[in-house]
This record gives C-alpha cells, sequence and structure tokens, in this order.
C-alpha cells in the first residue's frame, strides 16, 4: 500500500543546514562530552586510589587496587550504562524523547557529584560508596546513548543526518581529552603544593595526604558540563516524528516545526490516522513481522556494537597500562602519587589529541560522502591490522629505542576506531528503525556494545597480566601477556569486519525510507536507480 510522506517530514528531511541545526548539536554534545568524562575519568586515578587506600608497609611496590576492586570500580559504571540504555531506550519511545532527556542528565550531575564526595573510615566504605554512585552515574549515562542519537536523527536533514549524528557522539573525544587536561592540571597543582619524595625513597611520604583530594575533585568536575545544559535541554521541541508517528498528534508536530524551521507547515491530521489505521506499521518489537523486516538489522548493530567495544574499552580503560609496559611511564617505585596522575593523565591526553579526537572529526567530514558501511569496514579492517602489527613483533616494540613507535601505532588503532566503527555503531541504529522503537532499538543496540565494554574491561584487566605469576600484578593469576591479548584484540576486530555485511546502507535516504514506514517513497526510490 502506498502512502504519503507527511509534509512535516518532508519540510524536516529537505530543510537547509541553520542554527537549530547546530544548537541541538551542542546540546545534544554536551551530555556526550559528559559522559566520556565520567566513564574514563577513572582509568586517571585507579592508581592512586590503590596508593591511598591499600598502602602495604614493607612492600618494594605502591599500593594497588586489589583485582576484585579494580574490576568494581572500573567496570561498575559500564554495567549501570548498560541497563540505563535498555531502560531509558524503551523510556524514550513510550513517554517521548524530551521528557526522558532531562531524567538522565539531572541523573548524571547528582551521581557524578556524589562520587567524589564517597565517603566511610575504611577503604572499603569508601569503594562501595564509590562503585555505588558509578553505577547510577553509569545508569544516567546510558540512557544519554539511545536519546541523542534518537532526537539528532530526528530532528536533521537526510543530506548531513549522518554527520549531525556523528558530531554529537564526537563531542566523547573532547570529553575524554577534558577529562587528561583537567586531572593534568589538578596533579600539577597539588604536587607543586605539597612536594613529595618518591616511593623507594620513602613509601609512606610519597603519597601526601592531600592527594585524596585530588581524584574527588577530578570526579566532581564531571557534573559541571551537564549541569550547564540542563535548562537548554528543556527547551528543546519535542522531534516531531515522535509527536506524529509515535504520539499521533499532527497539529503540536507542525506547530513545533514552524517555529524551529521557520516556515508555514500544514497539521495533517488525517493522514497521521490513516496511517496508524495501517495495521503493516503497528508490529511490535517481539513480532514476526519486525524479525522478517529488521532482524537482520538488529543482529548487525547489536554484534558489530558488541565486538567493537570489547576491543575499545580494554585499550581505552587499560592504555596506562600498555604504557607502562613499554616503559612510556616510568616504574610506579620512582614516583611519589600526584606525579604518577600527572604522567598517566599525559599520556592518555596525548593519545587523545593526537589520533581519538581527530579521528572523530574524520567521520564527521567523511560519513555522507563515503557512507556509514565503507567507513565501519575501513574501521575494523585497519584497526585488525594495526593490532596485528603491534602483537606479531611485540618484543621488538618493548625495546627501549622503539617504544614510541609502539605508542604510535597504538594510537592508529584508536584513530581508526574512532574513523570507523565507534562513530557508525552510534549512528546507524538511530537511523534505520521505525520511530516507535527507534530509542529501543538503539538502546538495545548500544547496551550489547556495552556488554562488550565489560568483557573488554574485566577480561583485559586479567588477560594482560604477565604469563610468569611472579611478574603478574599483586593479588592477579597470571594471564596471557599483552602480547597474546593484542592478538585476541585483533582476531576480535577481523569479525567485526565480517559481521558489518549485516547492516545497511542508510546515506542520503529519509529515515521513513529506511525503516519501511513510507513505503511509497520507498517504491519511487527503487524506480528512479
Amino acid at each position: 500500500m502506498a502512502k504519503e510522506q507527511l509534509e512535516v517530514l518532508t519540510a524536516l528531511d529537505a530543510a537547509k543546514t541553520q542554527w537549530y541545526h547546530f544548537t541541538a548539536i551542542v546540546i545534544a554534545g554536551m551530555g556526550f562530552f559528559t559522559d566520556a568524562y565520567d566513564l574514563f575519568c577513572i582509568s586517571l586515578v585507579t592508581k592512586l586510589l590503590g596508593r591511598i587506600y591499600y598502602h602495604v608497609d614493607g612492600s618494594s611496590k605502591p599500593g594497588s587496587l586489589p583485582p576484585s576492586v579494580s574490576s568494581a570500580v572500573n567496570g561498575v559504571a559500564l554495567f549501570g550504562t548498560l541497563a540505563g540504555q535498555l531502560f531509558f531506550g524503551w523510556l524514550g519511545d513510550k513517554m517521548g524523547r524530551k521528557r526522558v532527556y532531562g531524567m538522565t542528565l539531572m541523573l548524571m550531575v547528582f551521581a557524578s557529584f556524589a562520587s567524589g564526595l564517597s565517603f566511610g573510615h575504611s577503604p572499603k566504605a569508601v569503594m562501595v560508596t564509590l562503585c555505588f554512585w558509578r553505577f547510577w552515574l553509569g545508569f544516567g549515562i546510558g540512557g544519554d546513548y539511545p536519546l541523542s542519537a534518537t532526537i539528532m536523527s530526528e530532528y536533521a536533514n537526510k543530506k548531513t543526518r549522518g554527520a549531525f549524528i556523528a558530531a554529537v557522539f564526537a563531542m566523547q573525544g573532547f570529553g575524554i581529552l577534558a577529562g587528561g587536561a583537567f586531572a593534568i592540571v589538578v596533579s600539577a597543582a597539588f604536587k607543586s603544593a605539597y612536594p613529595a619524595p618518591i616511593y623507594k625513597a620513602d613509601p609512606v611520604g610519597s603519597t601526601v595526604p592531600q592527594a585524596d583530594y585530588v581524584w574527588r575533585i577530578v570526579l566532581i568536575f564531571g557534573a559541571l558540563p551537564a549541569a550547564l545544559t540542563y535548562y537548554w535541554r528543556m527547551k528543546m521541541p519535542e522531534t516531531a516524528r515522535y509527536t506524529a508517528l509515535v504520539a499521533k498528534n499532527a497539529k503540536q508536530a507542525a506547530a513545533d516545526m514552524s517555529k524551529v524551521l521557520q516556515v508555514e507547515i500544514e497539521a495533517e491530521q488525517e493522514k497521521i490516522e490513516k496511517l496508524s489505521e495501517d495495521k503493516s506499521l503497528s508490529f511490535g518489537l517481539f513480532s514476526k513481522e519486525f524479525v522478517h523486516r529488521h532482524g537482520l538489522h538488529l543482529l548487525g548493530t547489536t554484534s558489530t556494537w558488541f565486538l567493537l567495544d570489547i576491543a575499545y574499552y580494554s585499550q581505552n580503560l587499560f592504555q596506562k597500562d600498555i604504557f607502562s609496559a613499554v616503559g612510556w611511564i616510568p616504574p610506579a617505585p620512582t614516583m611519589n602519587a600526584l606525579e604518577e596522575v600527572f604522567k598517566i593523565a599525559r599520556a592518555q591526553t596525548l593519545i587523545a589529541l593526537c589520533s581519538t579526537v581527530p579521528g572523530y572529526w574524520f567521520t564527521v567530514l567523511f560519513i555522507d560522502r563515503m557512507g556509514r558501511f565503507a567507513i565501519q569496514l575501513m574501521g575494523f579492517f585497519f584497526m585488525t591490522v594495526f593490532m596485528f602489527a603491534l602483537a606479531i613483533p611485540y618484543h621488538h616494540w618493548t625495546l627501549h629505542e622503539n617504544r614510541i613507535w609502539f605508542v604510535v601505532m597504538y594510537a592508529f588503532t584508536f584513530f581508526f576506531a574512532n574513523f570507523g566503527p565507534n562513530a557508525t555503531t552510534f549512528v546507524v541504529p538511530a537511523e534505520i528503525f521505525p520511530a516507535r522503537l527507534r530509542s529501543t532499538c538503539h538502546g538495545i543496540s548500544a547496551a550489547s556494545g556495552k556488554a562488550g565494554a565489560i568483557i573488554g574491561a574485566f577480561g583485559f584487566l586479567y588477560l594482560a597480566q604477565n604469563q610468569d605469576p611472579k611478574k603478574a600484578d599483586a593479588g592477579y593469576p597470571a594471564g596471557i601477556g599483552v602480547r597474546n591479548s593484542l592478538i585476541v584484540l585483533g582476531v576480535i576486530n577481523f569479525l567485526g569486519m565480517l559481521l558489518t555485511f549485516l547492516v545497511p546502507e542508510s546515506k542520503g535516504k529519509s529515515l521513513e525510507e529506511m525503516s519501511g514506514e513510507n513505503e511509497e517513497e520507498k517504491e519511487e526510490g527503487t524506480a528512479q536507480v
């Protein structure tokens, strides 16, 4: 049955790029800036937490978080994110994108602030409180994924939609950069104000009492950017696609978009009623019709995001360990606590500046020219190549004279993750599913990614340990070593490349054409080709 496209949706698809597009990118993007800051800043201070709370008298090495505590501190926010993606993704389709959008932001602000104030008289009490608040922080962050992607895709025109959604996601790069830069500033300021000897010279004196403020300040700062954008989020109108296609309110959709686009748009309630009477467009997520139309698409978006995040999060959360392994960060006993934070932050900021941020913005520039499929395939291919190039001659890279080249090649894996599947896995699920299931399906895809992130974060922590039990970190069993871990990640990236073939290309097509909600347009498009 042929269907006419609603005028309000045609107007959105054909709209020229204007001020409201950029406003939406900044408002949604600041959420992602905060998400990345909050998720990754913990890796800057985990070594400091070990020195402060788990010092062992007489030990030749500074205190470090026990394996179970380290896993919890690093991973608990990911569990929260996974739960938040599923819950808020579903809620965004039930209650509307805008109503839920404010909830996630306030949860992030409150939990971010509370995690820095983690209290208790014993190390266990501090860690339990920290993990509790980081779970709820993750829960709020999780909601930001499906809602930001869906809002941006439903606001955008079809010509530059990929770039707009990718630009929202690219704010993550600035969040990671800001986390590292802020940790550098705070640790440098405290290091200057409270000089301390290195651990070898004075194990107790190397961690000044004031160091306890450093990690708290770094975590609390994450509340600021989110709080600043709350007012603007609440002023955004609901997306016309939700109002028209899900809430069935043609008048409100036309009024909202007339104001935003500054053109007169006719309310077409009769067309909406005709669409709502059509049973072929009312199938649910667990129906045979959904499996027939979108089952392989959902398998493609979930599996590729799952595999990508195993590789991406194991690299990102534990890059400080890889830098230590090749000698880019000096051995812990040769530094005091604040110096160690400074050097870890400096290394991560350098990687973010040189590879992570440029990778994101290369995607923004090229996604509507090259298409989603080509960028994702290319990204997975080069991630595979660079992982194997690092892993196979691994001993060569650990030699002192080659270590900088190791870091350069490691940076390239980050570049092609971001100019590749890390961006496209976020963009595509917001484009290919029906409006009434769009936020839910994006949430499911993103949650699958976070399941991969949990495996990456926890698995790599254990896998990358030295094969000699005596050389493994305190409390850890022997692992397969960094070299073999990199080989495993290379294989995972190769599988991601193969599964990319399940994901459809959405470049230049309207959302209704991709989801099958406008069959007339689909038929005409096919005839023209």
